[in-house]
């Protein structure tokens, strides 16, 4: 008599579909149209439609090995628990655009033709000067300079960087991440934090749960023929995967523990009072609310919920009545005397082009 189960392939198949989906629209070529969300390299597709698919077997070629039907119940609803947050979760760090920095960054076009006309550097560096002391701007270049980029104009905001693939600044950026064809940034940080948790749980329920099948693999236990292919393969890629990713998400919760990015954790951020690795670390628990929020009902749900809006970030040497995050104060852009505030060696800062 066939088992039921088998008819589970025909209603778990398409999920392996979902590793596909990102391909089938061609990236915008037009300068500082940014990324699309719907591309991914196409020798990416292969492998990822080949991870999504094999890993959805996992429910299949357990049916067809586990005998009670109350394990295959359970194997089958935590799977799909799991394989739900997972998707999610990719899906979101995909589909959620990087942020770029608002209006008040840019040069305005009267600005940006003065900039552009003039011919002395030093006026050049003056005018910039004179911009960055309006906004709330505290980091700068290595050699002390205001960090400003020329390829989209703009004074680059505090953990704010220049992605050439995406071809446009990104708020706080951590990385451009080739699996999902997108900046991780402030935007999506936590949606990838998030992918990475549920791709390390996924794996390791798939390998926890053809272990025990496997070792009957090897002595000639297993009752279906057809099933022991899939036991030995997706026990090798599930322990492969699971190693690797493992090793990326302890790295990226290192990262939140000190409230760094990658590009932080590489070059350490210089602020007006010279270098300082630990410049934005606030404390372990107000680190990870820094990523999450302070709702702990949201950590574990790809919701936005991240404090901020990305242009400006608590600092731990930084006197609160300076900073619009730690106090409720006017943010700096209403306050013109809060230029004042500034180091007086700061007009004499060169200024340079980053990107």
């Amino acid at each position: 008599m066939q088992s039921p189960w088998r008819g589970a392939a025909y209603w778990l198949a398409p999920y392996g579909l979902l590793g596909l989906i990102p391909y089938r629209v061609t990236r915008s070529t037009s300068p500082g149209a940014g990324p699309s969300p719907l591309i991914i390299p196409e020798s990416k597709l292969t492998l990822s439609g080949l991870e999504a698919s094999t890993f959805n077997h996992c429910p299949i070629s357990t049916a067809l090995t586990v005998l009670s039907p109350a394990e295959k119940v359970i194997y089958l609803i935590l799977y799909h628990a799991i394989f739900v947050f997972f998707a999610w979760t990719y899906w979101k760090s995909i589909f959620t655009l990087p942020q770029q920095p608002n209006q008040k960054f840019h040069l305005s076009y009267t600005d940006k033709e003065r900039y552009k006309n003039e011919e002395r550097p030093e006026v050049q560096k003056q005018m910039l000067v004179d911009m960055a002391k309006k906004l709330p701007v505290y980091t700068r270049t290595g050699n002390g300079a205001v960090r400003f980029c020329d390829r989209c104009h703009l004074i680059k905001p505090d953990r704010c960087h220049h992605c050439s693939v995406c071809a446009m600044c990104v708020l706080k950026m951590d990385h451009h991440c080739p699996w999902v064809n997108n900046c991780i940034g402030f935007s999506n940080y936590k949606f990838f934090l998030q992918f990475l948790a549920y791709s390390v749980l996924y794996c390791l329920y798939i390998a926890t749960t053809v272990f025990s099948y496997f070792i009957k693999y090897w002595r000639g236990e297993l009752p279906s023929v057809r099933s022991k292919f899939h036991v030995l393969f997706l026990l090798f890629v599930a322990c492969m995967f699971f190693v690797s990713l493992v090793i990326l998400f302890g790295y990226h919760c290192w990262l939140v523990s000190r409230n760094k990015t990658t590009l932080e954790a590489f070059c350490t951020p210089v602020f007006t009072s010279g270098p300082e690795k630990n410049g934005f670390n606030l404390g372990f628990i107000k680190n990870i609310q820094q990523v999450f929020g302070d709702n702990k009902k949201f950590w574990l749900i790809p919701i936005g919920s991240s404090p901020g809006d990305g242009h400006s970030f608590p600092m731990r040497s930084m006197n609160e009545s300076q900073n619009p995050l730690l106090a409720n104060e006017e943010p700096w852009e209403d306050n013109e005397d809060e230029s004042q505030d500034y180091p007086e060696g700061l007009s004499s800062l060169a200024v340079e082009s980053e990107t």
